[in-house]
């Protein structure tokens, strides 16, 4: 059995208003699953790992052969409970401990 190569994306999120994790995992959920489907959206494997309120910065894993679907399906979303919200990818990685440290800087 191959292994499942895995990616983590550092995601920016612009919004005028602070949002629950629970939110931001569901909006890019939704956005995968309306452009691929739900079988298309399974094979992402997608889980949010770490979300700061602070710096409204969050980490996503996903796998290496869904990348591009992710980063596609982030642009679409738009608005998340009601309020306006655009997310960049600010870097991707192998590892949560190279994303946060080398390419980072700030700590989460």
């Amino acid at each position: 059995m191959k292994r499942v190569k895995r990616r983590y994306l550092a995601l920016q999120v612009e919004s005028p208003s602070t949002l629950h994790p629970r939110a931001l995992i569901d909006a890019i959920w939704n956005a995968v699953s309306l452009l691929y489907g739900e079988y298309g959206a399974s094979k992402t494997n997608l889980s949010l790992i770490e979300y700061n309120s602070e710096t409204n910065r969050a980490i996503v894993r996903t796998t290496l052969v869904s990348l591009d679907q992710v980063r596609a399906s982030l642009i679409t979303i738009t608005s998340i409970d009601d309020t306006q919200v655009s997310l960049h990818v600010l870097a991707i990685s192998g590892t949560i401990k190279a994303l946060k440290k080398n390419i980072l800087k700030k700590p989460f």
